[in-house]
């Protein structure tokens, strides 16, 4: 490989919390434990050289004044989008910036919808847009995903067209790729929901910030691409934040074809004089999205898929009663398990504790809508995912 995956960085004391922190309350590491971070969605990997590159050259001019978006910025994002996503017309009107993808789904929101309206989301649900809902104002409606015999999750058509028929649904946020389930939906997939949209006039927020993160064999397709109704009623929110593992800088961006939308939603986002680039995460993005970030996100893409394959294969043979599916895209899992806590007569914290003690800090899935999940993040060097499986075969999933 030409980029270093395998380097295990200590980020002590670098501002990260996915080291410095355990999401589960009351756990505790055992004593002389080292902790693999395997929760939060921020990878233990190096971000690519040409991103800390570009951030090297600003940094080396002294002043860091007021500024505007560049061309650059603009080019960079385009050039990107048709390229990785074979989108069609995106020019720089389209383009917007947003402090953060949740950032964007408030001022789409506030755009569609009024304070106490419902909106659609999809069970399993990212734990960002219930807690953004619910801060909001808006109320969530969760139409649950079902799996297919193969343990495939899907959209269940019926019970959102029951759910839409209902009335007063007004937007509906889409995941796409989904989290928590790594499920890439497929073209006749989001044709169909945006045919339900449509028919019930629902406006679309759509949240594709894991969309470069798709594991070989499947493709991501922009929900705008699918029809002119999509292309006019959706809002789509991506960033470099994800792929790149730049979250610390902040920096995301939305596109919008629709320019009556398009005007809504950016005097949406002037209200609070607070939704404003900062010129470091200006130039990162410049370099993520260069040739050499290119080459790094396909590097990258293959080391992913193998530790998934590796963990979902790991537990298949050694978790008897822990069930995962295979990821199509991002870097999370998300396992079930139901079959293991009732089989034993433990719960759900037991399991979550007992991971914690052996340093294996993990995720909650409760908090996304499943019932008895754990969230585990994959996105480390493969030494440390390999040593995570085995503290969990010796001290959690025993037998």
């Amino acid at each position: 490989m030409t980029f270093n995956f395998t380097d295990v960085i200590d980020r002590e004391g670098k501002d990260a919390i996915a080291v410095e922190m355990i999401p589960i309350p009351g756990a505790e590491v055992a004593d002389g434990v080292d902790r693999i971070p395997m929760w939060v969605a921020d990878m233990n990997f190096a971000t690519a050289p040409s991103v800390q590159k570009a951030l090297a050259e600003r940094i080396a001019h002294p002043c860091f004044g007021y500024f505007a978006p560049s061309d650059a910025w603009y080019d960079s994002i385009i050039r990107w989008q048709s390229v990785r996503h074979g989108a069609v017309g995106l020019s720089r009107e389209h383009i917007g910036y947003e402090n953060g993808v949740l950032g964007g789904v408030v001022s789409a929101l506030a755009a569609f919808c009024a304070r106490g309206d419902r909106v659609l989301v999809h069970s399993p649900t990212y734990v960002g847009f219930t807690g953004t809902l619910k801060d909001n104002g808006y109320e969530a409606v969760h139409s649950p995903l079902k799996q297919d015999d193969g343990g495939v999750w899907r959209m269940d058509l019926e019970d959102m067209e029951e759910k839409l028929r209902a009335g007063d649904i007004r937007a509906a946020i889409l995941c796409s790729p989904h989290n928590p389930t790594g499920r890439v939906w497929e073209r006749g997939e989001l044709e169909a929901a945006m045919a339900l949209f449509e028919k019930y006039r629902v406006n679309v927020v759509s949240d594709e910030i894991w969309s470069d993160l798709i594991m070989p064999g499947h493709t991501h397709i922009p929900t705008q691409l699918i029809s002119d109704y999509a292309r006019n009623h959706t809002v789509a929110l991506y960033a470099v934040t994800k792929t790149f593992n730049l979250a610390g800088l902040v920096g995301s961006y939305h596109v919008i074809y629709d320019p009556a939308v398009r005007s809504r939603i950016r005097k949406e986002q002037s209200l609070s004089h607070y939704n404003g680039m900062n010129v470091l995460s200006m130039h990162a993005l410049i370099g993520a999205y260069s040739d050499e970030g290119m080459a790094w996100t396909d590097e990258l893409i293959s080391v992913l898929d193998g530790n998934l394959r590796f963990a979902c294969g790991y537990i298949r043979e050694n978790f008897p009663g822990v069930r995962c599916t295979l990821p199509e895209g991002t870097y999370m899992l998300f396992l079930d398990c139901t079959d293991w806590c009732r089989d034993r007569g433990v719960s759900l914290d037991d399991v979550l504790r007992a991971g914690v003690r052996a340093g294996v800090i993990w995720q909650d899935g409760r908090a996304f809508f499943g019932l008895c999940h754990i969230r585990m993040n994959l996105a480390l060097p493969r030494a440390r995912v390999e040593e995570a499986f085995r503290r969990l075969k010796q001290s959690v999933f025993t037998g």
